[in-house]
Protein backbone atom coordinates (compact mmCIF):
# COMPACT_ATOMS: atom_id res chain seq x y z
CA UNK A 1 0.00 0.00 0.00
CA UNK A 2 2.82 2.41 0.90
CA UNK A 3 4.47 1.89 -2.49
CA UNK A 4 1.17 2.54 -4.24
CA UNK A 5 0.76 5.83 -2.38
CA UNK A 6 4.28 6.86 -3.28
CA UNK A 7 3.57 6.01 -6.90
CA UNK A 8 0.40 8.12 -6.78
CA UNK A 9 2.49 11.04 -5.63
CA UNK A 10 5.13 10.61 -8.31
CA UNK A 11 2.88 9.80 -11.26
CA UNK A 12 -0.64 11.15 -10.94
CA UNK A 13 -2.93 9.40 -13.43
CA UNK A 14 -4.80 11.76 -15.73
CA UNK A 15 -7.64 11.65 -18.18
CA UNK A 16 -7.80 13.17 -21.62
CA UNK A 17 -10.89 14.18 -23.52
CA UNK A 18 -11.73 11.43 -24.08
CA UNK A 19 -9.04 9.02 -25.36
CA UNK A 20 -6.35 8.97 -22.69
CA UNK A 21 -6.09 6.33 -19.91
CA UNK A 22 -9.05 5.84 -17.62
CA UNK A 23 -8.66 6.62 -13.90
CA UNK A 24 -7.60 3.83 -11.58
CA UNK A 25 -10.35 2.20 -9.51
CA UNK A 26 -10.98 3.09 -5.91
CA UNK A 27 -9.75 5.87 -3.71
CA UNK A 28 -6.71 7.76 -4.95
CA UNK A 29 -5.45 9.82 -2.07
CA UNK A 30 -2.09 10.50 -0.50
CA UNK A 31 -1.34 12.47 2.66
CA UNK A 32 0.69 15.28 1.16
CA UNK A 33 1.42 18.95 1.77
CA UNK A 34 2.37 20.79 -1.43
CA UNK A 35 2.10 24.60 -1.52
CA UNK A 36 -0.07 26.01 -4.32
CA UNK A 37 2.00 28.67 -6.16
CA UNK A 38 0.87 32.27 -6.41
CA UNK A 39 -1.66 32.96 -9.15
CA UNK A 40 -3.90 35.77 -10.33
CA UNK A 41 -6.74 34.72 -12.64
CA UNK A 42 -10.15 36.00 -13.74
CA UNK A 43 -13.42 34.69 -12.34
CA UNK A 44 -16.56 34.33 -14.48
CA UNK A 45 -17.91 37.55 -12.96
CA UNK A 46 -14.90 39.41 -14.38
CA UNK A 47 -13.22 39.96 -11.04
CA UNK A 48 -9.59 39.12 -10.36
CA UNK A 49 -8.95 36.18 -8.01
CA UNK A 50 -5.62 35.48 -6.33
CA UNK A 51 -4.58 32.43 -4.41
CA UNK A 52 -4.28 34.69 -1.37
CA UNK A 53 -8.02 35.40 -1.64
CA UNK A 54 -8.51 31.74 -0.69
CA UNK A 55 -6.31 31.89 2.39
CA UNK A 56 -8.27 30.74 5.41
CA UNK A 57 -10.54 28.64 3.19
CA UNK A 58 -10.54 24.92 2.43
CA UNK A 59 -11.12 24.41 -1.28
CA UNK A 60 -11.59 21.66 -3.82
CA UNK A 61 -10.16 22.24 -7.31
CA UNK A 62 -11.19 20.70 -10.63
CA UNK A 63 -9.87 21.10 -14.18
CA UNK A 64 -12.17 21.13 -17.22
CA UNK A 65 -13.07 22.99 -20.40
CA UNK A 66 -16.56 23.93 -21.49
CA UNK A 67 -16.48 22.31 -24.95
CA UNK A 68 -15.19 18.99 -23.64
CA UNK A 69 -17.17 15.97 -24.81
CA UNK A 70 -15.24 13.56 -22.59
CA UNK A 71 -14.96 13.51 -18.80
CA UNK A 72 -15.49 17.20 -18.05
CA UNK A 73 -19.30 17.08 -17.67
CA UNK A 74 -18.90 14.14 -15.29
CA UNK A 75 -16.21 15.90 -13.26
CA UNK A 76 -18.27 19.09 -13.04
CA UNK A 77 -21.32 17.04 -12.05
CA UNK A 78 -19.22 15.58 -9.24
CA UNK A 79 -18.36 19.09 -8.12
CA UNK A 80 -22.08 19.86 -8.21
CA UNK A 81 -22.70 16.83 -6.03
CA UNK A 82 -20.08 18.08 -3.58
CA UNK A 83 -21.71 21.51 -3.59
CA UNK A 84 -24.81 19.83 -2.19
CA UNK A 85 -23.30 17.12 0.01
CA UNK A 86 -20.75 19.44 1.63
CA UNK A 87 -23.57 21.93 2.26
CA UNK A 88 -21.46 24.62 0.66
CA UNK A 89 -23.79 27.52 1.38
CA UNK A 90 -23.57 26.79 5.11
CA UNK A 91 -19.77 26.59 5.17
CA UNK A 92 -18.25 30.09 4.94
CA UNK A 93 -14.71 28.69 4.94
CA UNK A 94 -15.25 26.25 2.07
CA UNK A 95 -14.98 26.86 -1.68
CA UNK A 96 -15.07 24.92 -4.94
CA UNK A 97 -12.71 26.20 -7.65
CA UNK A 98 -12.82 25.13 -11.30
CA UNK A 99 -9.92 26.00 -13.63
CA UNK A 100 -10.41 25.93 -17.40
CA UNK A 101 -7.66 24.29 -19.46
CA UNK A 102 -8.97 26.07 -22.59
CA UNK A 103 -8.83 29.72 -21.51
CA UNK A 104 -8.54 31.10 -25.06
CA UNK A 105 -12.14 30.07 -25.70
CA UNK A 106 -13.43 29.85 -22.14
CA UNK A 107 -13.99 33.54 -21.54
CA UNK A 108 -15.74 34.73 -18.38
CA UNK A 109 -19.05 34.78 -20.26
CA UNK A 110 -18.53 31.21 -21.51
CA UNK A 111 -17.71 30.08 -17.97
CA UNK A 112 -20.74 31.91 -16.63
CA UNK A 113 -23.05 30.02 -19.01
CA UNK A 114 -21.33 26.73 -18.16
CA UNK A 115 -21.57 27.36 -14.42
CA UNK A 116 -25.26 28.19 -14.75
CA UNK A 117 -25.93 24.80 -16.38
CA UNK A 118 -24.52 23.11 -13.28
CA UNK A 119 -26.29 25.48 -10.87
CA UNK A 120 -22.98 26.59 -9.40
CA UNK A 121 -23.23 28.98 -6.44
CA UNK A 122 -21.70 32.21 -7.82
CA UNK A 123 -20.25 33.18 -4.44
CA UNK A 124 -18.75 29.89 -3.32
CA UNK A 125 -17.98 27.97 -6.51
CA UNK A 126 -15.44 29.88 -8.58
CA UNK A 127 -14.66 29.39 -12.29
CA UNK A 128 -11.26 30.76 -13.29
CA UNK A 129 -9.67 31.63 -16.63
CA UNK A 130 -6.53 33.46 -17.77
CA UNK A 131 -3.55 33.05 -20.16
CA UNK A 132 -3.23 29.46 -21.36
CA UNK A 133 0.50 29.18 -20.74
CA UNK A 134 0.08 30.53 -17.23
CA UNK A 135 -2.76 28.16 -16.35
CA UNK A 136 -1.11 25.06 -17.82
CA UNK A 137 2.10 25.87 -15.97
CA UNK A 138 0.14 26.33 -12.73
CA UNK A 139 -1.63 23.00 -13.15
CA UNK A 140 1.43 20.98 -14.11
CA UNK A 141 4.02 22.51 -11.79
CA UNK A 142 1.74 23.72 -9.01
CA UNK A 143 -1.11 21.23 -8.75
CA UNK A 144 0.97 18.33 -10.11
CA UNK A 145 -1.74 17.36 -12.62
CA UNK A 146 -1.64 17.07 -16.39
CA UNK A 147 -2.80 19.81 -18.77
CA UNK A 148 -1.77 20.17 -22.39
CA UNK A 149 -3.12 20.44 -25.89
CA UNK A 150 -3.89 17.11 -27.51
CA UNK A 151 -1.50 15.92 -30.21
CA UNK A 152 -4.49 14.57 -32.16
CA UNK A 153 -7.21 17.14 -31.45
CA UNK A 154 -10.82 16.58 -32.44
CA UNK A 155 -13.81 18.75 -31.58
CA UNK A 156 -14.41 18.36 -27.87
CA UNK A 157 -11.09 16.55 -27.41
CA UNK A 158 -8.63 19.38 -27.88
CA UNK A 159 -6.97 18.99 -24.47
CA UNK A 160 -5.56 16.15 -22.40
CA UNK A 161 -5.93 16.96 -18.74
CA UNK A 162 -6.47 15.56 -15.28
CA UNK A 163 -9.87 14.45 -14.06
CA UNK A 164 -8.64 14.55 -10.47
CA UNK A 165 -10.07 16.70 -7.72
CA UNK A 166 -7.48 18.38 -5.52
CA UNK A 167 -8.16 19.34 -1.90
CA UNK A 168 -6.33 22.43 -0.58
CA UNK A 169 -6.13 23.44 3.08
CA UNK A 170 -6.56 26.86 4.70
CA UNK A 171 -2.84 27.61 4.42
CA UNK A 172 -2.87 26.99 0.65
CA UNK A 173 -1.31 23.52 0.71
CA UNK A 174 -2.49 20.59 -1.41
CA UNK A 175 -3.52 17.81 0.95
CA UNK A 176 -5.11 15.16 -1.24
CA UNK A 177 -5.94 13.92 -4.75
CA UNK A 178 -9.22 12.16 -5.55
CA UNK A 179 -11.03 10.76 -8.58
CA UNK A 180 -13.47 13.20 -10.15
CA UNK A 181 -15.45 10.46 -11.91
CA UNK A 182 -16.21 6.76 -11.78
CA UNK A 183 -13.58 4.29 -12.98
CA UNK A 184 -15.09 2.28 -15.82
CA UNK A 185 -12.75 -0.68 -15.30
CA UNK A 186 -13.58 -1.04 -11.62
CA UNK A 187 -15.43 -4.17 -10.51
CA UNK A 188 -17.65 -1.89 -8.41
CA UNK A 189 -17.55 1.58 -10.00
CA UNK A 190 -20.39 3.00 -7.90
CA UNK A 191 -19.07 1.60 -4.64
CA UNK A 192 -15.50 2.66 -5.32
CA UNK A 193 -16.57 6.14 -6.37
CA UNK A 194 -18.75 6.56 -3.29
CA UNK A 195 -15.83 5.51 -1.09
CA UNK A 196 -13.63 7.97 -2.95
CA UNK A 197 -16.01 10.88 -2.30
CA UNK A 198 -16.52 9.79 1.31
CA UNK A 199 -12.76 10.02 1.81
CA UNK A 200 -12.67 13.44 0.16
CA UNK A 201 -15.49 14.78 2.34
CA UNK A 202 -13.83 13.32 5.43
CA UNK A 203 -10.59 15.12 4.62
CA UNK A 204 -12.45 18.38 3.99
CA UNK A 205 -14.17 18.03 7.36
CA UNK A 206 -10.84 17.53 9.12
CA UNK A 207 -9.26 20.50 7.37
CA UNK A 208 -12.17 22.79 8.20
CA UNK A 209 -11.51 22.15 11.88
CA UNK A 210 -7.81 22.95 11.68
Amino acid sequence: MRSRLLLALCVLPFLGCPDSPKPTPGVVRAEVSIPVPDFTLTERNGQSVKNTDLQGKVWVASFVFTRCTGPCPQVTATMGRLQSELNLTAEPNLRLVTFTVDPERDTPDELKDYATKFRADPKQWLFLTGPEEKIHHLLKDGFKVSAQRSKTPKPGEEFDHSSRLVVVDKAGNIRGFFDGMRAEKSHDPDGDFTANLTALKSLVGVLLKE
